[in-house]
This record gives structure tokens, sequence and C-alpha cells, in this order.
């Protein structure tokens, strides 16, 4: 492997300056010795497909119809994000039923569970298909569509968590694009954006793209004020039909305090109507915002080789640095670190982790091409993707203040900022050798077999006295398989299975091996699918059915050694409905998900047999709207988001109850004036003001609580000229 790649991941300055002038020394070459003509490359940019789509590209299976693909998953475009009021990644959890909230708050990064299973922010996040760290706020004012890929991963990604991946796609240049937004909510939040692209040159073959953001950050939850700002370019070169070179970079801020959440009451939920939903337990003299900054780019090469063969180069790079500050609860005194005390007392700490710095690289080479062999068709893919995620952790103050409680708030407190807790350099490497082919056995029976050879090489360092965790170095492979017959026209029935590769890193507290990178395991997946579309009433119609069983190592603290270890499996067994339609001035969508879970395997005989935390027994998602006739058409959208049961603890003694939220949106676009539109858009978060505990997460070894927010309106307008 190492002879197939022998290079070391350099600055980005360098690395893009040796790209650029390697293929600009070859693309004009090969062009001339080629003498056919070459086809035109794949589209990249999403705005002209559909507002839903139930494929994704970051499946790495093609751009075949949604029906004939072997997995299930979905992609929404801008102008579905922008009319469910998706400004986050944690909102996707409104659109797809699959997709629930995993510790999303204000001031934080976003975590997403995907058929029920926490995604792992260091790996199960892609940008146009490259490895990015999800451990910011990821930016979506210049992403053309969002990517939900449901289920193992271990083909498309060496090292991810099992429940599916998320992939952004950058807005690339397309033509001419004038447009300036402004958006506005009662919570006293305001959103500028701005989007510029046009074509150059004699034949058009220079192409640019400018996203520009501004927003004052606020929401009903008190003292959760701040801002966010983002400045992104996207270029491209169009060498000939068969040859283009893209560039794209983005540069983020911001800076908004956190809002930490309630706890169980000494095993108890309390009730929803007991609490203040709007109440910032972090809210002291002292308290500074949380500030996560970034810069993201990449540079692709994309070519035509003749002969069917297409071939691709991209080289991406992240840095990443934040600041994580909060006052917070945290357990009922000495006692409890879980929750907190029956009476809603609660100890309050000081915690502040300065200067974080995270840094992503990545290198992916794919070949593809077209054979026939033995009378089948074969659509095959060979990639190589090199990768480094490296994370510097300093020094953590971690320090108790004094105590609050749960209806009264907290009184002013002195702060203690003194760094005593260990932070945390790691560095992680990955080479990923991967196969994957699209068999036609015949008109009707089509299989999929894919092969990833992994590569992992793992190290950590604490930073207080330096200590080294044991290296770790694996090779592993991970398969996937997949059948699918035809059974009537656009309809298939497909079965696959697969196996993802997991790394699980010690938490870096209370545990005595503390940030440790523990051995790597397999998760594995057995999913059974029917897929169709069809007409729909004059209309069109796209459905799906499937039956999921994930099985994925865990996790757990050790009280007989007070380490942090491997614990066991949870198992993930789930029907998925996914269904679309569109008809006239209609368009309609639902989904649901019911799911049943087990732990088995723990060191904990109390865990055994229960069922996992924080995941609703069953998710519903209903979407419909409706296009007036009018001169001005005005388009009024209703989405039904209800959430099921979930446990709250590892021992299956507190649970959350169901809950509903309704969201309204009208929205009207004037017909071009002088070259110039008018979008207005007014949308109503939590219509009937629904008051429920949302999510209950576990994080460092505590129960967390979250409400539903209170209702939002929110004003936007958009102006295309």
């Amino acid at each position: 492997m190492r002879r197939l790649l022998p290079f070391a991941l350099s600055p980005f300055a360098a690395t893009l300056a040796s790209a650029v002038a390697s293929t600009l020394a070859w693309a004009p070459a090969h062009a001339q010795t080629d003498g056919t003509a070459a086809a035109t490359l794949p589209t990249i940019g999403v705005t002209a497909t559909p507002e839903r789509q139930n494929r994704a590209s970051v499946s790495g299976w093609g751009d075949g119809p949604a029906w004939r693909a072997p997995y299930q998953a979905q992609t929404f475009s801008q102008d579905a994000l922008q009319q469910a009021q998706v400004t986050r990644l944690a909102e996707l959890t409104k659109l797809d039923a699959s997709v629930t909230d995993s510790y999303n708050t204000a001031g934080y990064w976003d975590i997403l569970a995907i058929r029920g299973f926490t995604l792992d922010n260091t790996s199960n996040y892609r940008r146009d298909g490259l490895p990015i760290n999800g451990e910011t706020r990821l930016p979506l004012d210049n992403k053309a569509a969002v990517e939900v890929y449901k289920g193992i991963s271990g083909l498309q990604a060496g090292v991810s968590a099992p429940g599916g991946l998320v992939n952004l796609l950058v807005k690339r240049p397309e033509g001419r694009t004038r447009s300036v937004g402004l958006s506005a909510t009662d919570a006293g939040a305001h959103l500028t954006t701005v989007d510029l692209g046009d074509r150059f040159g004699d034949a058009r073959q220079f192409g640019a793209r400018l996203n520009l953001a501004a927003e004052r950050l606020d929401t009903p939850v008190d003292g959760t004020r701040g801002q966010r700002k983002l400045a992104a370019l996207a270029t491209d070169w169009r060498l000939n039909p068969g040859h283009l070179i893209e560039f794209e970079i983005e540069s983020s801020r911001l800076a908004q305090p956190s809002a930490p959440g309630y706890s169980l009451l000494d095993g108890r939920v309390p009730s929803i109507h007991s609490v203040d939903r709007t109440r910032n337990f972090n809210r002291q003299d002292w308290t500074l915002p949380v500030v996560m900054a970034g810069t993201t780019g990449s540079l692709r090469w994309q070519g035509d080789l003749g002969q069917g063969l297409r071939a691709r180069v991209t080289y991406g790079e992240q840095h990443l640095q934040s600041a994580d500050r909060a006052g917070f609860p945290f357990g009922c005194g000495f006692d409890d670190f879980a929750q907190y005390c029956a009476n809603g007392d609660f100890a309050y700490y000081d915690y502040r982790s300065e200067g974080e710095r995270r840094i992503t690289r990545s290198l992916l080479s794919e070949l593809e091409g077209e054979a026939r062999i033995g009378g089948m068709g074969h659509r095959w893919q060979l990639s190589l993707l090199r990768s480094l995620h490296k994370t510097d952790v300093n020094n953590t103050a971690f320090n108790y203040v004094g105590d609050g409680n749960t209806y009264t708030g907290v009184p002013g407190l002195t702060p203690d900022h003194t760094a005593l807790g260990a932070g945390l350099d790691r560095t992680d490497r990955s080479t990923e050798l991967a196969l994957r082919d699209e068999v036609a056995l015949s008109e009707s029976l089509r299989a999929w077999l894919g092969v990833r050879h992994t590569q992992i090489r793992r190290n950590a360092r604490s930073t207080a006295d330096g200590t080294a965790a044991p290296r770790i170095s694996e090779d592993l492979t991970t398969p996937w398989l997949g059948l699918g017959y035809t059974l009537a026209p656009s309809t298939q029935a497909y079965v696959s299975w697969g196996e993802g590769v997991e790394v699980l890193h010690v938490p870096a507290v209370w545990y005595g091996n503390a940030g440790a990178p523990l051995p790597v395991h397999k998760s594995r997946q057995t999913e059974v699918g029917l897929k169709g579309q069809a007409p729909w009433l004059n209309g069109q119609q796209n459905w799906s059915v499937s039956l999921f069983a994930i099985r994925k190592p865990q996790g757990a603290g050790n009280p007989a050694t007070g380490e942090f270890l491997l614990d066991g499996t949870a198992t993930h067994r789930g029907l998925e409905l996914q269904w679309q339609g569109r008809r006239g001035p209609w368009q309609l969508a639902a989904g649901g998900m019911w799911i049943d879970t087990e732990r088995r395997g723990s060191a904990n005989p109390a865990v055994n047999r229960q069922e996992s935390t924080n995941v609703p027994e069953h998710t519903l998602r209903l979407s419909g709207q409706y296009t007036l006739p009018l001169t001005w058409p005005v388009s009024v959208q209703a989405d039904l988001v209800r959430e099921g049961r979930r446990w709250v603890d590892v021992a299956n003694t507190a649970r959350l109850p169901a809950w509903n939220r309704v969201d309204l949106t009208l929205k009207t676009t004037t017909p071009h004036t002088a070259g110039q539109q008018w979008t207005v858009q007014l949308g109503v978060t939590n219509l009937l003001d629904a008051k429920a505990w949302r999510e209950a997460p576990a994080l460092t070894g505590h129960y967390y609580l979250f409400p539903m927010l209170p209702r939002t309106v929110t004003l936007s307008a958009r102006l295309d000229f």
C-alpha cells in the first residue's frame, strides 16, 4: 500500500500548487494524444434535481435511477432545505424519519443519530465525498444539497460509526447567479446572505461562485445571542469538453453561548410543565461564548480518459479552531454524576477548553469505467484514499464552583478556570483501497459487489504529562454485497449485507485510560428492501420499504478497573417506509421508522437485554405542500414531526413520552420583472407551541434532557436579479 502511495500529506498551499502544476502538464498532453471526442463530464451541481431524491452520490454506486439503488438514502436540495427552514444540520431531523437528535443545543456543533446510532463527528461526515471533521458548526449557506446515506458505510468510509453518512455538496459555478437573502426571527436572530456566480472566457470555460453570510444568532432560550460569518468561493476551469479543474474554499466563524440541558431528578423525569423552557443555566457574569472557526478547501481534477474510462483526483484540507466554554450543571453533588438530586439541586461547574485545534487532510483518487465480461455488463470503480485526522486539545478546566436548582436557576458564583484536566493530542492515519462493481446478471437481476481494505495507524498523548497511549496499527477488510431483482417496471426488490469499521476512543474525563484509542471493531448490517417509481394520478411517485438489522460494539466504564472498555454490543432492528409524490399543485412526502433495540454482552447485568437510550421507538414525518393558482403563486406547506417514547437511562427505568410538532410555511414568488424576482417566505416552527422533552442524550456519563423550543416565527425574503 505504501508503494502505491509514496507521499506524506503536505500543507494545503504546497499541495494545491503541486496538483495544479501536474494537472496542467498532463491534461493537455493527454487531450492531444486522444483522437476521440471526449464525453461531457457528469454534472457536479445538484440544483437542477428534484427537491428530494431517494439516492445519494456518496453511496459510490453511480448515477442510476433512485428505484434501482440497493440502499436507502435521501438527498435534500437547497430549495428543500430553505422551504423547511433548515439552517443547520441539527434541523435535518424534521425531514427524514431515520434521523434524530443526539445532543443538539445552541452554541455547539450538531450531533445526529441515524437508525438509532449516534454518528461519530470525526468520521461520519463528508464534503463532496471527502472526509471532514464535524466537531464544528458546518455552514449550509454555500451548499447545494445535503445527502443522508443510511446504514453501514464500511464500503463508503474505511472508518465510521454505523447508522449512515452525511455528505455536504458544495455549490459550484453553473452560470449566472445573482441572489441576496434576508431573514429574521421573532427570537431576535437575523441572517443576510449573498450568492453570486457566473462563467467567463471566450468559451465560458472559467466559472466562479461567491457565497457570503452574516448572522446574528439568537433562540428563545435566554442568553444565547451570538454571531456567525461565512465567506466561500468556488471556481472551475473547463480545460476542454473532457477535463475539468475545480477549486473551492470556505472560511467560517461562530461565537455563541451554549445552553446546557436539564436532567433526571433522582431517577424521575420532571414534568415539562414544571420547568422554564427558555431558562439557560449557562448565565453568569463570567460566561463566555463557544467559538468555532474553520477553513476548508478542496482541489479536484476530473477527466475522460477515453475507452469509457473516467478519472477523478481530489485533495481536501480542513483546519478547525475552537474554544469550548460553559458554566453548566452536572450531577447531584459528588455522589451521583449521572443526574440531579430529587429536589432539583445540582452541582455547578466552570468548564473551559481553550485553543482546540483539529486538522483533516485527505487525497482521493478514483478510476471508473464500464465493460462487458462473460456476457455481463459491469460498472466498476477503483479508489484510493489517504487521510489524516489530527486533534490537539490543551489542558482543560473542569471545576466545581457551587450549586443551583432545576426550578430556581443558578445564583451568581465565582469562576475557577484553573486548567487541571489533562488534554489530548491524537493522530489517526488511514489508507483505504476500495473496489466496487455493479454487475448486470440479466435484464432483471443485478448484483453489487464491493470491498474496502483499510490500514489504520493511531496514537494519542496526554498534554498533562506527555504520557502516550499504546499505538494501534490494524489492517481490516470490509465487504459489501447486494442483489436486486426487477419485479415490475421501475420496481426492485433487493437484499444487502455489509461490514463497517468503527474507531472508539475513551472519553477524555474520569477514566484511568482517558483519551486512549480502543481496538478497532467491526459492525455488521443486513437489509432487505423494496423500491419503486411509478405514475400517480397523472403525477409521479417514489416509494421504498426496508427492513434492517445492525449490530455494533459498545463501550462503557468498568467500575472494577476504573477504565473505559469495550462492553458488549447493541443491535438495532427496524422497519423504514418512505413515500414521495407530486401531482399538479400538490407535493407530498411521508416517512416512518419503527425500531427495536437491545444491548447484550455487557459486564453490567442490569444493562443486558435492555433497550438503547435516546432512541425513539418510532418516528413519523409527514409533509404536504399545495400551490394556490394565483397571479403570484402561493404555496402552503405543513410538516408533522412525531417521535415515540425513548428510554433515558441504560437500566430502562425512566422514559420520555412521545411528542408531536407541527410546522407551517407560506411562500410566494413574484414573476420576473426587469430581470428581478422576489421570493418571500413566512415560517412558523412549533405552530401549536407544544411542550415536550425533545431528546435525552447521554454524554460523559450524564443524562441530559432537552426541551422542545417554544413557537418561533421566521420571515425571509430573497431577491434574484
